[in-house]
């Protein structure tokens, strides 16, 4: 039965700027011109061939035939028959031989590929004597490079040993960032060429998929950019063919004419791996045609696998300086921590350690709405911390202006780089480092524009003119390294461990006070206030009277405090205060307390109003616990001989208590905080020196666990100094009329 002749196994499409992204160019259906290819199954069948490969190779080519009854040449079937019996999971790595076919030298190299055995015959025009002795010439440069102690050192040697063993007009190393774009880090060059040390090419230059031909075959080679692709023939039905790892691979269209708008007429170029990752390239320019042979190009690969390596141990001596400097700041800072009572005292004694370590250059410490600075104004500083989440557990870094909240950027002043370690959630406990604006002049390989026409015709093509086009970048800080995450990751798991033991030291502190406040200082004051009572009525009117009157208030206002302190306790534990509900005529219970208030303080003024009856599901107690909290703020905080007015009413269903006295707007800094424990307001206020701060916190739970709700509000005009009235309504749910 007669084969069918072979067919094209790639149909060459229209490719733009537009679509590069997505072009298969591991599957280009080509190869270039300087050789011949042919490919067998894993049977060892011949699938198919390049157009060229029957004239060039002078075989026999029919789809389906034995690669033993082609009539290769000994050398080349012995390196196919290796491939195919060495073949693991599909692959086999390249095994190269010199033939001689007719008059002409060539290398073939053999490899296998998603179970394909590949043989490539690549031309060469140099004899093999020169060939090796340019070969040992690349081997002798493997030790310059090994001696290199810094990473600029090491990439001058190497584009100068490269360019002298493979004669290319230029040599560049290039070196990615974060982004993916590349600089042109050291050079060498024929004097004549425009010089690109220092320009930026965009991460655009390199397709994702041709980022993943660099990592996956390092070496790749244009002899001639004018070339004319052969294109590959096989058996009707057959899977494209695979050439990531082929040398003769064609190569896309687009970067062809990238090449020669800049002038260029033959590349190789040679990547430079690390961790599986592409750290950059070592890219060989000629301005005319140029073949540089299989054996030297293998050596230019070799000297690529050393550059990595001895990048890797350069990159990880840095790491570890960066590792043991971090490792002693964050000893230090931790004993000190441990030591001293002031978190924030302690981080900006530290701050000069912690911002070496990140290369920050200022640090802000925050923690229970106190801020503190070092390196940087204080307003911008509290700014800063204006923009921190709440409730954050993870580290939070900024890069760019754009990262941070919009309302906030006009007054970050030169910071725009952040990185905010929380230490301590619950108290809000952040430490932030901070890096300036990088104001960066940025020389770009040619501006980035885009052309309709070039060599191929009216198409979007690449940029035409790579001199150098100057940009200014702002908005942005340097970004925070891997190394220095890595620091402050750990660094963060110190202060929160540090953290979680202070708290929980203090816990135990304060359960023990608690214990002693619950039980071994009241039953002395019960004694005490038994015995200021006997004073007083066994000597009433005369000193002692006097005396035994103040004890009984003294130890009365010390159990109060205790008695605060416990239920503060009860509530930050999660546990309830316990209220036994029962009818209660609210009316009733609000004037005998404004009775026993009246009684207690008769210079006082209390204008009571009540304009609606109201019984409530309530404990008593508890309700007289409120109502006597805020009438003793309205007679601390309001204003000296204006009344304190109580009125109770129905509003919307509910029964209403309103407690007001005369007095100026509450700041709007404590009336965010005003039903906290311990507020600042509240300890130092000279006319309630003992008061904690409390009785709102607690007044407030109290009322909740009745199902209903106090809140805060000023009314302006009226009486008094101020003009104005601070008023507290208690809003307590009706109880059910049987």
């Amino acid at each position: 039965m007669k084969s069918r002749p072979p067919v094209p196994m790639g149909a060459p499409r229209r490719v733009d700027l537009l679509n590069c992204a997505d072009e298969p160019i591991h599957v280009p259906g080509s190869i270039q011109p300087h050789g011949a290819l042919i490919f067998f199954s894993a049977a060892g069948e011949l699938e198919g061939w390049s157009e060229n490969a029957a004239a060039t190779l002078a075989l026999p080519l029919e789809p389906g035939r034995p690669y033993t009854g082609l009539g290769l040449p000994d050398e080349v079937a012995e390196l196919v028959r290796e491939c195919l019996d060495g073949m693991s999971e599909g692959e086999a790595a390249p095994m190269v031989a010199a033939i001689v076919i007719g008059d002409a030298e060539y290398d073939c190299v053999v490899h296998a590929y998603q179970g394909r055995a590949i043989a490539e015959f690549e031309a060469r025009e140099l004899a093999t004597d020169t060939v090796a002795q340019f070969a040992i010439k690349a081997h002798g440069s493997i030790d310059r490079l090994r001696r290199q102690k810094t990473v600029d050192a090491l990439l001058e040697t190497a584009v100068r040993q490269v360019r002298e063993f493979t004669g290319f007009d230029r040599v560049m190393a290039y070196r990615f960032r974060a982004d993916d774009s590349g600089d042109v880090v050291a050079e060498a060059r024929r004097d004549d060429l425009t010089p690109y040390l220092g320009q930026r090419y965009p991460a655009g230059d390199i397709p994702p998929q041709a980022r993943r031909l660099y990592v996956l075959n390092t070496l790749r080679m244009i002899a001639d950019v004018t070339y004319h692709a052969v294109p590959l023939l096989g058996m009707e039905g057959s899977a494209a063919l695979d050439m990531s790892q082929a040398v003769l691979r064609s190569v896309s269209p687009i970067h062809i004419e990238y090449l020669q708008n800049m002038g260029v007429g033959a590349s190789m170029s040679v990547s430079i791996v690390i961790n599986g990752r592409l750290w950059g390239l070592l890219a060989c320019h000629h301005m005319g045609p140029k073949r540089v042979p299989y054996s030297i190009r293998m050596a230019a690969d070799v000297l690529a696998q050393v550059i990595a390596s001895t990048l890797q141990g350069l990159e990880s001596r840095q790491d570890a300086e960066l590792v043991g400097r971090a490792a002693a700041v964050r000893t230090s800072l931790v004993e000190s921590l441990l030591l001293e009572e002031d978190p924030l005292e302690t981080l900006v004694q530290h701050a000069d350690g912690l911002m070496a370590s990140t290369d920050a250059q200022a640090l802000v410490a925050t923690q229970y709405g106190r801020v503190v600075c070092r390196g940087i104004e204080q307003a911008c500083g509290e700014a800063i911390v204006a923009t921190l989440p709440e409730g954050a557990h993870e580290l939070l870094a900024r890069h760019c202006l754009d990262d941070w909240p919009e309302q906030a950027r006009a007054s970050l002043g030169k910071w725009t780089g952040m990185l905010g370690l929380p230490f301590d959630p619950p108290s809000e406990g952040w430490c932030v480092l901070l890096r300036p604006e990088q104001v960066e002049r940025v020389a770009w390989g040619g501006k980035p524009d885009k052309s309709q026409c070039g060599p191929m015709g009216e198409r979007l093509t690449p940029r035409g003119s790579f001199e150098a086009w100057i940009e200014t970048v702002r908005g942005c800080a340097h970004p925070w390294e891997d190394g220095v995450l890595t620091h402050a990751r750990m660094t963060l798991g110190e202060l929160a461990r540090v953290s979680n033991a202070r708290r929980a030291q203090t816990e135990s502190t304060r359960a023990q006070l608690l214990a002693m406040l619950g039980h071994d200082l009241r039953d002395p004051l019960h004694s005490i206030n038994m015995a200021g009572m006997v004073l007083e009525k066994t000597d009433a009117g005369n000193k002692s009277g006097t005396l035994g009157r103040r004890i009984q208030s003294s130890s009365n206002r010390m159990q109060r405090m205790i008695g605060q302190v416990l239920d503060m306790s009860r509530i930050d534990r999660g546990l309830e205060l316990g209220v036994a509900l029962v009818p209660v005529d609210l009316a009733a219970l609000v004037q005998d307390m404004v009775e026993e208030a009246q009684l207690a303080y008769p210079t006082i003024v209390y204008a009571l109003r009540i304009d609606d009856p109201a019984v409530v599901m309530a404990d008593g107690g508890r309700l007289g616990q409120v109502l006597s909290n805020l009438l003793s703020n309205a007679r601390h905080h309001g204003e000296p001989n204006q009344p304190i007015e109580v009125r109770l009413r129905h509003e919307d269903g509910q029964a209403a208590i309103v407690v007001a006295n005369a007095g100026a707007p509450i700041p709007h800094e404590i009336e965010s905080g005003l039903f906290n424990p311990f507020k600042r307001s509240s300890l130092n206020n000279p006319r309630n020196r003992t008061g904690m701060g409390l009785g709102l916190y607690i007044a407030q739970q109290i009322v909740r666990e009745h199902g209903g709700e106090i809140a805060y509000r000023h009314e302006a005009g009226g009486a008094g100094a101020s003009g104005g009235r601070v008023v507290f309504t208690v809003r307590l749910p009706l109880a059910l009329e049987e």
